[in-house]
């Protein structure tokens, strides 16, 4: 086993470096593999884009990667840790302009942050977390559960909003999530909260619903500040590997996404699909979770992430 996957999980990064752990040993053991046989000609390169893809990583970005290796490295003797700390490099670089954390806008008070995603994603708890992590800034906020139709969500809601210290606006079972959107938004403007989080349905078995039904949240909203939401954050499984593509072309048709947050990658050896989402979409990544601890979220950084997915210390 690689040493990234086997060193204690202490502080964020090394959560991150434990999170990402299965998606390291693969690439560790594949490209030692590769590199510990040849010099790095076409046939390794090959492999190496192959290895890449396998976890996830994407076609085209693995093409990218390969090519770059051998415009500066074709042909020449490299050890395992030399390949892995230049493919780390050139994926920090690709994700560089992606890298955005959310940053609720003073302008706008309360910054409305409208949070979607497939019922599973960890959609409630990165709320919490999010939620967390602007208390910890000395930000005030307002959650509002409109997925009104699993009580048992709306529950672990209120339970996720008292641990991370934000009130959470809720209505009864089946009750309309666009009525329920619009108080909230009255009750964060008139007792100045900093940030409203909506919560949303995530019911893809029906998208005509789940359309009218962001759609009339949004409406609602504008009501009481036109430009609200200010943004809409999709909420991604970092387990589904390639279905996660599948959900940013929907919910980018449907509610018009703003930026990507990955979940769970803690339980993936497919880490790599944060770069192809990059890649395909350049929308803003702004945080990654690698557990269901409150403080298992942070900001999205482009060269820790990099250097973890390749098992490298920061």
């Amino acid at each position: 086993m690689s040493e990234a996957a086997t060193r204690p999980a202490t502080g964020w990064l090394g959560r991150l470096r434990a999170g990402l752990g299965r998606t390291a040993q693969s690439l560790s053991l594949g490209i030692g593999g590769i590199v510990g046989r040849r010099r790095l000609d076409e046939g390794a390169l090959e492999e190496l884009e192959e290895l890449l893809i396998a976890a996830d990583l994407g076609a085209a970005p693995a093409a990218k990667l390969v090519a770059g290796l051998a415009r500066s490295r074709f042909g020449k003797e490299v050890t395992s840790e030399e390949l892995r700390a230049a493919l780390a490099g050139e994926i920090a670089a690709l994700l560089a302009p992606v890298a955005r954390p959310l940053a609720p806008d003073p302008a706008h008070r309360p910054h409305v942050v409208l949070v979607v995603g497939v019922n599973g994603t960890g959609k409630t708890t990165t709320i919490a977390k999010l939620a967390r992590l602007w208390r910890g800034e000395g930000k005030s906020v307002l959650i509002a559960a409109c997925d009104t139709f699993r009580a048992a969500a709306v529950r672990q809601l209120e339970i996720w909003g008292e641990r991370a210290g934000a009130p959470v606006v809720t209505g009864p079972e089946g009750a309309d999530a666009a009525g329920l959107a619009y108080d909230a938004l009255a009750r964060a403007r008139r007792e100045g909260f900093d940030v409203l989080v909506v919560d949303t349905a995530g019911r893809l078995h029906n998208k005509a619903h789940l359309m009218a039904e962001l759609d009339k949240i949004v409406r609602v909203l504008g009501k009481l500040d036109a430009d609200a939401p200010h943004d809409v954050v999709l909420v991604l499984d970092a387990t589904t590997g390639q279905n996660a593509h599948r959900q940013v072309e929907t919910f980018r048709d449907i509610a018009h996404v703003t930026g990507l947050i990955v979940t769970k990658l803690d339980g993936s050896a497919r880490g790599g699909v944060v770069v192809a989402l990059a890649e395909r979409f350049a929308l803003p990544v702004h945080a990654v979770g690698v557990g269901e601890g409150i403080d298992d979220l942070r900001p999205f950084d482009a060269g820790q992430f990099a250097r973890a997915l390749m098992g490298l210390d920061d």
